[in-house]
């Protein structure tokens, strides 16, 4: 983290990825860091959240905060407009290792490929691997 750039979220997560890999040093290891926390998984599946907690307004939000910032990995801002913030904003009572994993299982994986490209080149990447 000391040496990390400047420039995009993609950017720095990237460089903090190659850190961690080469520090590794296994091959095998393919580190992922979800870009600004796990919560923006829970953007994506935002008609998920909305039908599990029977709120089909609060997709609508989540969708265009996702819109405004550029798709569901992007949505932040500072320690008050985090994804987890906004969604504690947003729905009130909501319970986090709860709600939250439920939403994204919901969406499934083809989904988190098909909302968040930092994930999706992940994956293809572990499928490059499996291939070789």
């Amino acid at each position: 983290m000391s040496d990390q750039p400047g420039g995009s979220p993609a950017v720095q997560v990237d460089h903090v990825e190659q850190a961690i890999a080469l520090a590794v040093a296994d091959q095998r290891f393919v580190p992922h860091l979800v870009l600004h926390e796990l919560e923006s998984w829970v953007f994506a599946a935002a008609e998920e959240l909305g039908e599990l907690r029977g709120d089909p307004d609060l997709a609508g939000q989540l969708q265009a905060d996702c819109a405004a910032a550029g798709g569901p990995e992007l949505v932040n801002g500072d320690p008050t407009t985090a994804p987890s913030k906004r969604l504690l904003r947003y729905c009130p009572g909501y319970q986090k290792v709860i709600e939250g994993p439920l939403a994204i299982a919901d969406l499934g994986v083809q989904g988190l490929q098909e909302r968040c490209t930092h994930f999706a080149a992940w994956i293809t990447k572990l499928e490059d691997l499996a291939k070789n």
